[in-house]
């Protein structure tokens, strides 16, 4: 498998993927959010289930169909809690986005797609933290207290955690915005 590359050759290329850390590097700086200036605020509305792609087994959303709606939730998780989807697939914050601007596309956003759908808050969710932007390819990105927010191809069941620590980049991100990367 190739798990690619994104913009500024971060993301852990290669044929494997990079051994997944326990914890924290030693001495390595806690990810700072990106700025909340980069982003705007999601809309509330109502599920749409229509229109998905499946990858890795599951239906996620795409921009493919008008008025697709992911509800952001919370599960707890022997992380502790963290942000997944209503499906109960995990979600993931790329580390070198930390300027709110998405970085990963081509074979990155292959193997991390996007959460490209309205996104509504869950029981758990602060809702003032649900946000978008805008991707270089026009399509509008979710965000979590300015993290944009992606799945991970090789997750295929609720509760999957297999991205958590890939390439020392990617991590899950808590209720309260914060970068779990324990």
């Amino acid at each position: 498998r190739v798990w690619g590359t994104c913009r500024g050759g971060e993301g852990g290329g290669g044929p494997t993927p990079p051994e997944r850390p326990e914890a924290a590097a030693p001495g390595r700086p806690a990810a700072t959010p990106p700025s909340p200036r980069e982003t705007t605020r999601a809309t509330t509305a109502a599920p749409d289930t229509s229109g998905s792609v499946g990858v890795g087994g599951y239906d996620m959303p795409t921009t493919e169909a008008a008025g697709d709606v992911v509800t952001v939730e919370v599960a707890d998780t022997e992380l502790g809690p963290i942000l997944v989807d209503s499906e109960g697939m995990t979600l993931y914050v790329f580390l070198p986005d930390a300027g709110g601007e998405s970085t990963c596309y081509d074979d990155c956003a292959a193997n991390w797609p996007p959460l490209v759908a309205e996104a509504t808050a869950g029981e758990g969710i602060d809702e003032s933290l649900l946000g978008t932007v805008e991707r270089d390819d026009g399509s509008t990105q979710t965000t979590y207290g300015g993290w944009p927010l992606y799945y991970f191809a090789a997750d295929t069941a609720p509760g999957d955690l297999n991205g958590q620590g890939v390439g020392e980049n990617w991590f899950v991100i808590d209720p309260s915005g914060e970068v779990v990367e324990g």
